[in-house]
C-alpha cells in the first residue's frame, strides 16, 4: 500500500474538474486528480456532446492556457439566437445589436476535455491518477483519506467532488440531494444542412419538447431535442434519412434539406439540488453540485463558474487550511445565487412550456413577444448569459 499526502484531491477530470485543477497551477498547493476514464485523443468525427461556451467561460479557458490550443476550425461563433414559441411568438438576440462580437461559441466536449487534459500533464504541482478507481473515502479531524482500488491511499485537507450528477464522492459524504426526473431525454445528433446557418442558434418550444439547433463550422449544426422518453425512443429508432427529415420538418426546413447524421445519442434530463455545496474537507463542483434542464445551454458554464470561484477562494486563503469550513463557505455563498437563478429559470421555462393549459399558452407566447420588444430586458438577459 502506497500513501501520499496532498493539499487538494480532485475526483473527476471532466471539463469542470480539469478546469478547476488547471486553475490552481502555480498556487503553491499540491494537487492530485483521480480520473478512471482519461479522455482519448479526438478523431476527425464530430462529437455528439456539444457545448455552448459563454464568453466568460472562454476567458477562463484562455486564462488557463487551453483556449489557444483548441482547433479554431472546429469552433463556431454564435452571432444571433432565434427562439420561437409554440404559437408564433419569437424572441431574437443579436450580438451586433448588443454591441458584442459574439454571444457564445459552439464546441465539441471531447476537444475541450482533451485540451484541458493535455495542459494538466504539464502541470508541475499536479499528480494525475489516470485510470484509477476510488474504493473508500472518509474524513477525520486530520483531513480526508481516499483509498484507490489498487491500494494507493491519498490523504488531503480537501476533497473536491467533480465526478458528475451521480457523484460517488457526494454519496460517501452523505450530502443529501433532491433529484427530480423530467421524464425526458435529450436526443443529440449532428447534421449537414443545405442552407448556410449564418451562425444563428435556433430554438423551438414545441408540443413535443424543446428543439435546439446549434451552429457548427461550415454547413453543419448540432441538434438537441429535449422530449419525452417515448418520443425520444422513436427518434433514436429512425433510419438516418428519416431522422434527418423529421428534424428538418420540426424546424420548418429553416436550413433546407438535412443530411443523414451519424448515430444519434440520448441522455436523461433531471433537476438536482444539494442541501450544501461544502462540508469540512469537502467541496462540490459542476454536476455533482447541481443539475439543470439543458434548454438554456448553460450547464457547463455554471460548472466552470464553480471551478473559477473555488480556485479563487483557495488562492486567497491566506493562512487558512484548504479544508476549513469557514473558508469553503465563501465559495458556497459566492455561488448560491447564480445556481438558484439558473435552476429556477430553466425549471420554470420547462414547466411553463410543458403545460397545455390555454391560459399559460397565451402567457408564455405573449411573454416572448414582450421581451423581444424590450431592448433593456433583452440586453440584461444577454449580459447574464455572457458570464
Amino acid at each position: 500500500m502506497t500513501a501520499t499526502t496532498f493539499d487538494v484531491v480532485v475526483v473527476g477530470a471532466g471539463i469542470v474538474g480539469a478546469a478547476f485543477s488547471a486553475a490552481l497551477k502555480g498556487s503553491g498547493l499540491e494537487l492530485a486528480l483521480v480520473e478512471p476514464h482519461p479522455p482519448a485523443v479526438p478523431t476527425q468525427d464530430w462529437d455528439v456532446r456539444i457545448y455552448a461556451i459563454s464568453p466568460g467561460s472562454a476567458r477562463f479557458l484562455d486564462e488557463l492556457g487551453v483556449w489557444q490550443g483548441l482547433d479554431a476550425a472546429r469552433i463556431a461563433p454564435v452571432y444571433g439566437m432565434e427562439i420561437s414559441g409554440d404559437s408564433g411568438a419569437q424572441l431574437v438576440f443579436d450580438a451586433y445589436a448588443a454591441g458584442l462580437p459574439q454571444l457564445a461559441w459552439i464546441m465539441e466536449g471531447n476537444r475541450i476535455q482533451h485540451g484541458l487534459w493535455a495542459a494538466l500533464q504539464q502541470q508541475s504541482n499536479l499528480t494525475l491518477f489516470a485510470g484509477a478507481r476510488c474504493a473508500e473515502l472518509g474524513w477525520s479531524a486530520s483531513g480526508a483519506r481516499l483509498a484507490l482500488a489498487d491500494g494507493t491511499v491519498l490523504h488531503s485537507k480537501l476533497i473536491v467532488a467533480a465526478d458528475g450528477g451521480h457523484s460517488w464522492v457526494r454519496q460517501q459524504a452523505d450530502v443529501a440531494v433532491t433529484r427530480r426526473e423530467y421524464g425526458q431525454l435529450g436526443v443529440v445528433a449532428n447534421f449537414e444542412c443545405s442552407r448556410p446557418h449564418a451562425h444563428i442558434a435556433r430554438q423551438w418550444f414545441r408540443a413535443d419538447g424543446v428543439l435546439a439547433w446549434l451552429p457548427l463550422p461550415g454547413r453543419r449544426f448540432s441538434m438537441v431535442w429535449s422530449t419525452d422518453a417515448a418520443h425520444a425512443q422513436t427518434l433514436l429508432a429512425l433510419p438516418g434519412a428519416e431522422l434527418a427529415e423529421r428534424v428538418a420538418q420540426a424546424g420548418g426546413h429553416a436550413l433546407g434539406a438535412l443530411g443523414a447524421p451519424a448515430v444519434p445519442a440520448a441522455f436523461p434530463l433531471a433537476l438536482s439540488r444539494v442541501d450544501t455545496l461544502v462540508k469540512p474537507g469537502l467541496a462540490l463542483l459542476g454536476d455533482a453540485a447541481h443539475g439543470v434542464h439543458p434548454l438554456a445551454g448553460q450547464g457547463v458554464n455554471l460548472g466552470l463558474r464553480d471551478a473559477r470561484e473555488l480556485a479563487q477562494v483557495l488562492r486567497a486563503r491566506g493562512a487558512a487550511s484548504c479544508g476549513e469550513l469557514p473558508l469553503l463557505r465563501r465559495y458556497e455563498r459566492a455561488r448560491k445565487e447564480d445556481i438558484l437563478t439558473m435552476q429556477g429559470v430553466t425549471d420554470g421555462l420547462h414547466t411553463l412550456f410543458g403545460s397545455t393549459h390555454p391560459g399559460l399558452t397565451r402567457l408564455r407566447n405573449s411573454g416572448l413577444d414582450l421581451t423581444n420588444r424590450l431592448g433593456l430586458v433583452k440586453n440584461l438577459l444577454i449580459r447574464h448569459a455572457l458570464a
